[in-house]
């Protein structure tokens, strides 16, 4: 079973090695893994897609609580939460071919955000089944370099959101 962990961490560097190296060390498996800052840029979200069974997820959950730099790790399930993934993919195209991968880029609201003579490269957001739906109907096609970021998500509306003021105290809203 795969879970989503939303965590939101102290900006400090170094955070994001000791989070992966507690799975490391652990032997938890990270199936991806996404870092940026917020809005407040004293704090980092970083989204963490784990697998395992229910006492690995649950031993998870525990361990990354009590890190030092962690404030607060949420578990984001699928029917509260909005997940997204980018995926950039270059692909070797001449002219003909050009114009059947916009067709098929076109289709799944994808850009195209680089056009050379012999590629072009897309760029897609979406959930994962959307974003390998996708990756399926380039079958046929040459994929000469693919990059993809990891899950990043957070929980719809306005429940379960955490404020830290200034002074470093925490509100739940």
């Amino acid at each position: 079973m795969k879970r989503v962990y939303s965590l939101l961490v102290d900006n400090n560097p170094g955070v994001l090695s000791r989070i992966s190296g507690l799975f490391s060390r652990r032997g938890y498996s990270i199936d991806s893994i996404t870092a940026g800052v917020t809005a407040d840029p004293r704090f980092t979200r970083i989204t963490i897609v784990a697998s395992g069974d229910e006492l690995i997820l649950s031993q998870i959950e525990k361990q990354v609580r009590k890190l030092e730099d962690v404030i607060e790790i949420k578990v984001l399930d699928p029917e509260d939460s909005v997940y997204r993934e980018l995926i950039m993919v270059k692909i070797r195209a001449d002219r003909a071919e050009r114009a059947e991968i916009i067709s098929v880029a076109d289709i799944f609201r994808a850009k195209i955000v680089d056009v050379e003579k012999e590629s072009l490269i897309v760029e897609l957001t979406g959930t994962q089944s959307k974003l390998d739906a996708f990756l399926n109907l380039l079958d046929g096609y040459e994929i000469l370099e693919l990059a993809r970021t990891g899950i990043t998500g957070l929980n719809r509306g306005i429940k379960n959101v955490t404020l830290i003021d200034q002074e470093g105290n925490i509100k739940k809203i």
